[in-house]
């Protein structure tokens, strides 16, 4: 075991096509100012995940920081979940849906800052197919635009608001999706089926306004239709969707199966299309750094971290 007190910084290089050498330099000057000596690794899309479990069992970090987008930070948070390593996330991808929901300040010195800070949250995962889940993952015409962004050469918001319109005409929806939970099975349908352990998707769209992020349970959210009056709803901050508009079942696991094969994406990585997912929640198994300003609004006290 090293005799120092670490910190690791994981960068995704090539995430939000952007340089993060500034990134860098601020985490590397925050650390020594705080007496800590700073790791650094950039992920390659290899064996990220066996090559960030040797460091943290070789440097013992204090805290992990993860510089990249929503797909870096599922990542990481693989390796640090049931852990009580402190994951602070500077965002630097194409939408930064985590980043949304925690309302993680726009310039990287702010960013820093919270990820440093001692404002901590033990928040939920979910488990979908094997493969961890922080924020949203979703079936159906939204998993159809992941898949056209990350064919596109334009990253950022830009890319996904010129992949919506051919989406939104080629979409192979509306969808039949079977819902089996710990109780009840419901028969849908609906052009998305979004399974959502946060609020927001990264375009700010606040599908589910009523979850919470530590509550031991997520949501199950079919979308029916193109209603863009009730799309325009999720631009606000507490949206009173219609029920002629979306059905939303919480639970603690399911089993969804559909007819027909149907695109799927987790946190903004599209993984294929799939015909049936389970997914089940972890209840406060991964410690994360938050503005201070996210707890005192959700009202997340010392009493239910």
């Amino acid at each position: 075991m090293k005799s120092k007190s670490y910190i690791l910084l994981i960068v995704n290089p090539i995430a939000g096509d952007s340089e993060k050498d500034h990134i860098i330099e601020g985490v590397d000057y925050e650390a020594a100012q705080r007496g800590y000596s700073l790791k650094i690794f950039e992920t390659t899309g290899g064996d990220d995940v066996s090559q960030i479990q040797d460091i943290l069992k070789e440097y013992h970090p204090e805290r992990v920081l993860v510089a990249g987008g929503d797909g870096t930070i599922s990542l990481v948070a693989q390796c640090l979940r049931n852990s009580n390593i402190v994951m602070g996330i500077i965002p630097a991808g194409s939408a930064n849906g985590m980043a949304v929901n925690f309302e993680i300040p726009e310039t990287v010195e702010e960013q820093i800052e919270v990820a440093f800070s001692d404002c901590l949250l033990k928040v939920d995962t979910l488990i979908i197919n094997d493969k961890i889940c922080l924020h949203i993952a979703d079936l159906g015409m939204n998993a159809e635009l992941v898949k056209n962004y990350e064919s596109s050469n334009i990253r950022g918001k830009l890319g996904y608001f010129l992949q919506s319109i051919p989406t939104i005409i080629n979409s192979g929806g509306p969808y039949d999706f079977s819902i089996q939970t710990e109780n009840e099975t419901f028969e849908k349908s609906g052009i998305l089926l979004a399974i959502a352990n946060a609020n927001k998707f990264g375009t700010g769209a606040n599908i589910n306004p009523k979850g919470k992020i530590n509550d031991g349970i997520f949501e199950i959210l079919i979308f029916k239709n193109l209603d863009f009056i009730e799309i325009l709803k999720t631009l606000q901050d507490n949206p009173e969707m219609s029920s002629e508009f979306v059905d939303i079942i919480s639970t603690k696991k399911a089993i969804i199966s559909t007819k027909k094969k149907v695109s799927f994406q987790i946190d903004g990585e599209f993984l294929g299309e799939v015909s049936e997912i389970t997914a089940a929640v972890k209840p406060k198994s991964l410690l994360m750094a938050v503005p201070q300003e996210y707890c005192e609004m959700h009202n997340y006290t010392k009493d239910n971290q």
